[in-house]
């Protein structure tokens, strides 16, 4: 297979923008499926989502791959969720893939879950195309959303079309490259139809090539100069200089279409295979086993040693599916390779290529190619290779857990079932925490959000057969301090033989709101007034004592610790010692500090009609929220408000009501604020009342 002629791209956007459907029609027109599938009303369903929850809801759940041609081209395809309580699956799609075509609403344009996306994609530098979907709703501007992605994104984004028609009557796109015009004939527009600009559009087609190239000039001397000196520019120069500018993740050229319409989908697609990178074009380094400061580069070569990433696993009734992106090297079906985390041999039995649910054995795969492996023991985003020791690819970032909740199985049978469920759901997805609460015994899982926890307790009751019991959604607090406290702390102890003893002399601090690290660690002890040895176990037992704090036994953040002074006994000081000294040092000193409680708090974007944007407000403002903005656009307005997580619960149902079903909203968790003292008290006080029924 040739490299070059292999594009790994992902789908991903704000919710409801319409990336199922966009695939949809990716998939038809590439000749890989043969009927549409509506993601809503009625039917089938989509084929990417092929679980029936998706398709009972409507939502992408989890990310789906499939692999189509497309002009002599492989296109590895892969559509991500676009809730925030899935954002683990477009994380780890992003991680793997080599570009992505970001899909915008005309009406809605920029939303925050775009937003969200946008920052994924120059966290792993993601080069990507934008594609402007639902052109044929009332209110939906090219421009406007152009402006949008200019604005909030801050990404150099330029419009390489223009709509012929206007909402209802979209009828199809001028290309400013070729300067023709483009329609969709046929019951599914599958027959492209190219003519002449008509008449009354060449003004306007004409100013926007003019804005095109404008834009380009800036990446390109020999361009500007053409420009300068009004001379003819081929299209060739054009096709490579957006080629390099996407690549360097300069520039996001901007198509436009409706895939529901079934109109602009087939343009997108010779874009995607014009500019997007290969995997000969993603250079990819990874660290070396045995000192990771050093990195190595990856040669998208089949004939070297093997290395790939594990960036999904999926379990079915046929047993644990990995889904592999290769990097470097050829795996073949049968060989053995090791785990580079476990340092384990690992048989690669069965290599299938899957079309969202459905698979296909293959014998082999090389270097740009993702396939799921059979049979492997292994954890997201570990890297396999053919050697031992050899390299460590990055992993994925993984957003903490904001919210939890009780879970426990009906009947004593269930028990067994409900384990195996959360094991195998912990497995699957980073974000997803199971963990047992000390206090009452009870088994609770955290998560992203009350959709991500109820989706999977939807998904034991069916998959699992397992009736649950689940219990109130609880918050995730921090506590931290609000001043500086100074330590000095003596440890002894004489129980016969060789006794115990550490003293340590320093202070705690506040860390700055925007520290990355929720504790950090100084030592400033001068002329070896504590052994340098002992100075691991000081740090390792202050950061024992931040995983619960002294107010509700909720995780301490935002602290410095500083160790500046101590003494030691020749005999008596010990690595235990000074754990020890550190950690009742810490209990003590951290009440010092006057903690407070910090919640999370957060980010909503609301969707309703104008007539209800008083009311809805209103009672934001009543659930202890903040409104950012608010923006009519016609009929509908959007609100954009802080809001605390303890105050959301139950939401979706309280505006559905108020806004007779009309209203949505999307959330994602922004940071963490300090609670007001009134109800910091009763926090404290119900865990308090808590202990106390768990101690009975």
């Amino acid at each position: 297979m040739d490299l070059a002629k292999i594009r790994n791209i992902g789908i991903s956007a704000h919710i409801d923008s319409g990336k199922t459907t966009l695939s949809e029609r990716i998939l038809f027109y590439a000749g890989r499926i043969h009927r549409i599938n509506e993601v809503k009303g009625g039917g089938d369903g989509a084929t990417m989502d092929y679980m029936d929850l998706e398709r009972e809801r409507g939502i992408t759940i989890t990310s789906a791959a499939t692999t189509v041609e497309w002009e002599g081209h492989t296109i590895n395809l892969i559509d991500t969720p676009g809730h925030v309580d899935f954002t683990v699956e477009v994380e780890r799609s992003l991680r793997v893939l080599d570009g992505a075509i970001l899909v915008l609403c005309g009406v809605g344009g920029v939303q925050s879950q775009s937003l969200t996306v946008d920052r994924q994609m120059k966290r792993y530098h993601v080069p990507r195309l934008a594609f402007i979907n639902k052109m044929d709703r009332i209110g939906a501007d090219a421009e406007k959303v152009v402006a949008q992605v200019r604005e909030k994104m801050g990404c150099d984004a330029v419009l390489m079309q223009w709509p012929i028609g206007k909402e209802d009557n979209f009828a199809g796109v001028i290309d400013l490259l070729t300067m023709k015009a483009n329609y969709f004939d046929g019951a599914n527009g599958e027959n492209l139809r190219v003519e002449e600009i008509p008449e009354e559009l060449k003004a306007a087609a004409t100013k926007a090539r003019q804005h095109m190239l404008e834009g380009l000039s800036m990446y390109s001397d020999e361009l500007m100069e053409k420009l300068l000196s009004e001379e003819q520019v081929s299209e060739d120069l054009i096709h490579n200089l957006l080629r390099e500018a996407v690549q360097t993740q300069d520039l996001t050229p901007v198509y436009m279409g409706t895939a529901y319409r079934n109109k602009g989908v087939q343009l997108l697609l010779d874009a995607i295979v014009r500019y997007l990178p290969s995997p000969l074009d993603h250079a990819v380094t990874a660290k070396k086993h045995d000192d990771p400061t050093q990195t190595i580069p990856l040669a998208v070569d089949p004939t070297k040693p093997f290395v790939g990433m594990a960036f999904k696993l999926v379990e079915d009734s046929f047993g644990q599916l990995t889904f592999i992106r290769i990097y470097q090297g050829t795996i073949n079906k049968g060989e053995l390779h090791y785990n580079q985390r476990t340092d384990q041999k690992q048989r690669f039995s069965r290599i299938v290529k899957m079309h969202a649910d459905k698979r296909e054995e293959i014998d082999s795969a090389g270097p740009g190619d993702i396939v799921a492996v059979l049979g492997l023991d292994c954890a997201s985003g570990d890297t396999f290779c053919s050697e031992r020791k050899y390299c460590t690819l990055e992993s994925m970032f993984v957003a903490e857990p904001v919210i939890k909740m009780a879970i426990n199985p009906q009947s004593r049978e269930g028990s067994d079932k409900l384990g195996k469920a959360l094991n195998r759901f912990r497995r699957e997805d980073p974000t997803f925490r199971v963990a047992t609460d000390e206090e009452t015994g009870e088994t609770v899982i955290a998560g992203m959000g009350e959709l991500h926890l109820e989706i999977y307790v939807e998904r034991i009751r069916r998959e699992y057969g397992v009736e649950v019991e689940v219990g109130a959604p609880k918050v995730s607090y921090r506590e931290a301090p609000t001043k500086t406290a100074e330590y000095n702390f003596k440890h002894k102890k004489q129980t016969g033989g060789s006794g115990q003893y550490a003293h340590i002399v320093g202070k705690l601090e506040c860390l700055p709101e925007d520290a990355e690290d929720v504790f950090e660690f100084e030592e400033n002890v001068v002329g070896g007034r504590i052994p340098k040895e002992y100075i691991p176990s000081v740090e390792k037992g202050f950061r024992d004592s931040i995983h619960k704090g002294p107010l509700a036994e909720f995780p301490i953040v935002g602290v410095k610790a500083i160790l500046e002074d101590g003494s030691y006994h020749d005999v008596d000081s010990s690595d235990m010692a000074f754990q020890t000294c550190a950690r009742n040092c810490f209990r003590e000193t951290f009440l010092k500090t006057k903690p407070v409680l910090l919640e999370p708090v957060m980010k909503v974007e609301i969707e309703v009609p104008s007539q209800y944007q008083g009311s809805v407000a209103g009672e934001l403002t009543s659930r202890r929220g903040m409104i950012v903005s608010t923006e009519v656009k016609g009929a509908f307005a959007t609100i954009e408000g802080e809001v605390p997580l303890a105050e959301t619960f139950g939401y979706s149902t309280d505006l559905r009501s108020m806004t007779q079903g009309q209203g949505t909203f999307t959330m994602e968790f922004s940071k963490y604020r300090r609670v007001p003292s009134s109800i910091q008290e009763e926090i404290i006080a119900e865990k308090k009342k808590r202990q106390l029924v768990g101690a009975k």
